[in-house]
């Protein structure tokens, strides 16, 4: 087979979009970077004359007319991912969308239908799971280097936002646990694999209703434990977490998306071992398994099926703490 590429297209100018994301797809092997659109024609141009692309537009509607665009990647404000994922799939593109699909796992379940509706892939760009350190560590846990894992604790904090940042922001469905809360979770259930029968939460709330802080405590059907702290409270960013097994425990005081070298450390019969190695781009890794999907047939790394299930646990940590 030919080495084809897939011709993509960029909903919105975010900065997740220039600083990371655009990055890796542009050393993707697969991926031929083909149009951005955005509301600003200055913004625009300037990620057209950044990363190369073919096409410049100034409405997302018009990026979607364009019968050449194969994909779309979504990096827009949360309460616009389902409008713009559906209104891509009406249109035959197959979509990379930002975390959170949707503010809810019913919103999220009738964006997954409409695109089987469609015929068209969908992935949830939790980039950090197509990680080399991720998967290890994952290998790892499963292969039982420290036995059956029985409690786990997840960590990611930043520091604060300004005011108008849509991070911080309700009508963005912004605050920590849409925010930050999806990674804890979503590397929770990818460690347990399973859903938890069991979630209780607690949060703290700026003065314009958005969480600056959550804890999450799971219980699951095999008696396994979790938690989940998350935050934009922090003076610097911390993202660590920890997996006790019935023999051992791992600890892993490495970014969710890191790229380069990383380090964990393995802590069993009264010995520790370091692990080293490094990784590419995630968001490289992400963007060229979704091209292997399209051209070649492969299921998303990240399947609706899975987001669906992050989103669950989402919906019941939310309502917990009364957001």
């Amino acid at each position: 087979m030919e080495n084809r590429r897939v011709k993509w297209g960029v909903l919105g100018t975010a900065g997740i979009a220039w600083e990371q994301t655009i990055p890796g797809m542009k050393q993707a092997y697969n991926c031929e970077l083909y149009a951005i659109a955005g509301r600003s024609t200055e913004k625009v141009k300037q990620f057209q004359d950044e990363f190369g692309f073919e096409k410049a537009y100034n409405s997302y509607d018009a990026l979607l007319d364009d019968e050449q665009v194969e994909a779309v990647y979504i990096p827009l404000p949360n309460q616009l991912h389902k409008e713009w994922a559906v209104k891509a799939a009406r249109k035959k593109k197959h979509i990379l969308c930002e975390k959170p699909l949707a503010p809810t796992a019913a919103e999220v379940k009738e964006l997954v239908q409409v695109c089987e509706q469609e015929g068209v892939l969908l992935m949830e760009a939790f980039a950090y799971l197509h990680s080399d350190a991720t998967k290890e560590i994952l290998d790892k846990v499963h292969d039982n280097v420290i036995g059956k894992p029985q409690f786990m604790e997840s960590c990611f904090f930043t520091p604060s936002y300004e005011q108008e940042n849509i991070r911080m922001r309700r009508e963005t469905f912004g605050g920590g646990t849409y925010d930050l809360g999806c990674y804890n979770i979503s590397l929770i259930l990818s460690v347990f694999q399973e859903m938890p029968c069991q979630v209780r939460a607690m949060g703290g709330f700026m003065e314009n209703g958005v969480d600056d802080f959550s804890a999450a405590y799971m219980v699951f059907p095999s008696g396994a434990r979790a938690s989940a702290e998350q935050g934009l409270c922090s003076p610097q960013r911390a993202d660590r977490y920890y997996i006790y097994g019935t023999e051992g425990a791992l600890e892993a005081p490495i970014r969710f998306n890191q790229e380069g070298a990383f380090t964990y450390l393995i802590h069993k019969n009264g010995k520790t071992e370091t692990f080293t190695s490094s990784v590419k781009s995630n968001y490289q890794l992400e963007t060229e398994q979704f091209g292997r999907c399209i051209l070649e047939g492969e299921k998303p790394w990240v399947s609706n099926e899975f987001s669906v299930e992050v989103a669950e646990v989402m919906d019941q940590v939310l309502k917990e703490i009364g957001y």
